[in-house]
């Protein structure tokens, strides 16, 4: 018995090894850096099993691009989603990943007894069919080396492209093109994902090729599992392999949901049929709760957690409305809910300030914004917004002293969404099945991003005009004519983004936008009109660099060296940050007008790569976020700040602050109170304001938090104080030019 023993203990110890052995070279595979390239050339496709899939019909070869289905699946595509029951506490319980989808599949007893039939993989056996949320293709989750392809293209089109709505270059034949593209159209070819991980695969959702020239797109497919990439078994429909139907044009995303869920590791989609002018191409996105791994330290490690207590879900209009509504009866001491318009579609656009002293203006303290939601479908914004809300709420009832801080020395607004009609397009849609741009617009077909008037040509071409006699204007230049006429395309969202700027003395305003992971700062628009991409910086480029880093660097992966590329551009050079018009040029841009119109110095914040988000992604997306939107809001305390007054204490309104050496003025608030935001240094500031003497102080501004106090008094000019005598005994003053040509008039006329 104790040799026995000691034999079948050496077995199971030799067995051990081997596997042991197999899983080190498969890691060491996965971290080789040329793994991807290797696989994509050298990995030769693998004959389907008989006794899985039926074998192709007589005379079918590489050339049969049509194939007869057994009775092709029909996709799913967008559906309404239900309205969630109105809530009466701040934060509820979220519910696992997946369960407020809309998508609901149909199961029968045939289907998962065929399902049954393959015992290599496991069936996932449930009562209510509920559809998991995407493994992360889109939000880049998935990485570069868990994507796999029977063959491809180039590089440019491997099989690390075939992401739902990823963008193809500017140059379709660089590196960064617009899908997965097979090397050969055949039946053999496939594209796989390797989830790390035993998933419970519910779905997928397929693409064409993202290109201005090409038409590139899969009409059926197949679906098939493993557990260790070598033995493939294929979903069935019945007896026989089911064919899902694939997209009839290269954008709209198409939803297949498997008929029963599947576990495994590996899942791999074998294209049957394509458009008859085009090639094998697609983008996807793979639905699959990956399932509990507790003795994996490497999943583990990876996962994101968050301890804030808070309402991680998408918010539609109305409950949108209704979380406002929430937060101000919980702090009804610092928050006002307001609106700055209505939309085309007439719904009103909601504002949040966070104030110790909501709806009033206090003097020397800066007012901010944050606006979210310029384009509807880049979501992740809205809800970064009202999750920021909560947040600053909770902190200070809590009493975080940063937070009581912020709330006490700064007037914030929050927009959350400034086209709400179309978000509601795209969120009808649904995460995943919304494309690259449904609900982009207003409901009247316009970009409400560069839908601003143009100032910067009004600037540019004042300056080439200028003959040194007189000094070009450089801030508070006005708005043409003809913009604020009825007849101009103006979005209703555009004006009342524009009255509100005016209404408030903003110094600090971010605009949360979608699709990316940078900040963008100006200018957007370039100066050389015969350039789509020039640097083009304004007289403040220093302090935009400054308030676009502090976002970038305090964010979880902006500036991570290591990070992947959103779609085709590399933003690292300028650790996450990008001057607008050195990446494409925008004329009428909010970030250009705020900053030629009024005080405030604006910046594009792209928070995410997937401007649609599963509400899974939320908690992780507010962890990325979260220190940046503070930090952002801080810096508006940087620089200097004042009130400009005259010998009676009252504040002068609309008086010039100049700084020497910076061709950029501001002006006073109608109490006579600054802010001037500036870098570290010793400044030559000027205030000067019509009818008084100009005055100049040296102002210092350090590197602690806290805007240097620089106050300025200015007395009237001798010409005013006359007017000011005459007027007040009902007398204009005497102007001398006139008086000198009526006594000509005179003398002409007595020697006549």
């Amino acid at each position: 018995m104790a040799r026995r023993g000691a034999a079948a203990l050496a077995l199971a110890l030799a067995l051990l090894a081997v596997a042991l052995s197999g899983v080190g070279a498969q890691g060491a595979a996965l971290e080789d850096p040329d793994y991807y390239v290797q696989e994509t050339w050298s990995r030769k496709p693998e004959p389907e099993p008989l006794s899985l899939s039926p074998s192709l019909p007589a005379g079918a070869g590489a050339g049969e691009r049509e194939p007869q289905p057994p009775q092709p699946r029909t996709p799913k595509r967008a559906t309404k989603p239900k309205k969630a029951p109105k809530r009466e506490k701040l934060a509820l319980e979220t519910p696992p990943p997946g369960k407020k989808s809309n998508r609901k599949g149909m199961r029968t007893k045939s289907l998962e007894k065929a399902a049954n039939d393959d015992h290599n993989v496991p069936v996932a056996h449930e009562d209510v069919r509920e559809s998991c949320p995407p493994l992360g293709l889109e939000t880049l989750k998935i990485t570069d080396f868990q994507l796999h392809a029977s063959t491809a293209k180039r590089y440019g089109l491997g099989a690390h492209r075939g992401r739902l709505n990823i963008q193809a270059g500017i140059n379709e034949n660089d590196f960064y093109d617009g899908a997965w593209c097979a090397g050969r159209n055949d039946l053999h070819q496939w594209i796989e994902v390797d989830a790390r991980r035993l998933t419970r695969f519910t779905g997928v959702i397929t693409q064409g090729r993202n290109s201005l020239w090409l038409s590139d797109w899969v009409t059926s497919y197949k679906v098939m599992v493993s557990n260790d990439s070598h033995t493939w078994v294929t979903v069935k429909n019945g007896s026989g392999d089911m064919i899902f139907e694939g997209n009839t044009e290269k954008e709209i995303p198409v939803l297949n949901e498997l008929p029963v869920p599947m576990v495994a590791r590996y899942l791999r989609v074998n294209p049957r049929s394509w458009f008859d002018n085009g090639s094998i191409c697609l983008r996807m996105e793979i639905l699959g709760c990956p399932l509990p791994d507790p003795n994996n330290y490497y999943h583990r490690r990876n996962e994101m957690t968050t301890t804030d207590d808070l309402d991680f879900k998408h918010h539609n209009y109305k409950e949108m409305r209704q979380l406002m509504k929430v937060v101000n009866e919980m702090c009804p001491n610092i928050t006002r809910i307001y609106n700055i318009g209505k939309s085309h579609q007439g719904l009103k656009l909601y504002a949040v300030e966070i104030s110790d002293r909501p709806g009033e203006h206090e003097v020397g303290e800066p007012e901010f914004h944050y606006i979210a939601g310029a384009h509807g479908n880049e979501v992740l914004g809205r809800e970064l917004l009202l999750l920021l809300l909560q947040f600053l709420c909770q902190e200070y009832l809590a009493r975080n002293a940063r937070i009581v801080r912020l709330v006490e020395e700064t007037r914030i607004h929050i927009l959350p969404s400034l086209n709400p009609d179309g978000y509601e397009k795209a969120y009808e849609g649904g995460s995943e099945l919304g494309g690259w741009s449904l609900g982009r617009w207003t409901h009247d077909g316009i970009d409400i991003n560069n839908n601003f008037p143009d100032l910067n040509t009004l600037l540019w071409e004042a300056e080439d005009r200028q003959n040194g006699l007189r000094k070009a204007p450089n801030h508070y230049i006005a708005i043409p004519e003809w913009f604020l006429s009825e007849n101009a395309t103006v979005a209703a969202e555009t004006r009342a983004v524009i009255g509100w700027m005016e209404k408030i003395p903003f110094v600090l305003g971010g605009n949360l936008q979608g699709g990316e992971l940078v900040v963008a700062y100006p200018y957007d628009m370039v100066r050389s009109p015969w350039k789509t991409q020039e640097h083009t910086p304004t007289p403040d480029d220093h302090v935009f660099r400054w308030l676009a880093y502090s976002y970038a660097s305090t964010h979880r992966l902006m500036t991570d060296a290591r990070r992947r590329v959103c779609h085709t551009e590399d933003f690292q050079k300028e650790d996450g940050t990008v001057n607008g018009a050195s990446w494409h040029t925008v004329a009428g841009s909010l970030n250009d007008f705020s900053y030629l119109h009024t005080n405030c110095f604006e910046l594009s914040i792209y928070v995410g790569c997937d401007k649609y988000p599963h509400e899974s992604q939320l908690p992780e997306e507010w962890e990325n976020n979260r220190e940046s939107l503070i930090v952002f809001m801080e810096q508006i305390h940087r620089g200097i700040k004042g009130v400009v007054r005259d010998l009676h204490g009252k504040g002068i309104p609309n008086a010039v602050i100049s700084v020497e050496g910076v061709n950029h003025d501001i002006r006073t608030a109608s109490d006579g109170d600054y802010w001037r935001l500036l870098n570290p240094g010793e400044y030559v500031v000027t205030a000067k304001a019509d009818g008084f003497t100009a005055s100049t102080k040296n102002c210092m501004v350090g590197y602690d938090m806290g805007a240097t106090r620089c106050d300025f008094t200015l007395s009237k000019t001798n010409l005013a104080r006359i007017r000011e005598i005459m007027e007040k005994f009902g007398k204009q003053p005497v102007s001398l030019p006139a008086r000198r040509l009526k006594l000509r008039g005179r003398k002409r006329r007595q020697r006549g």
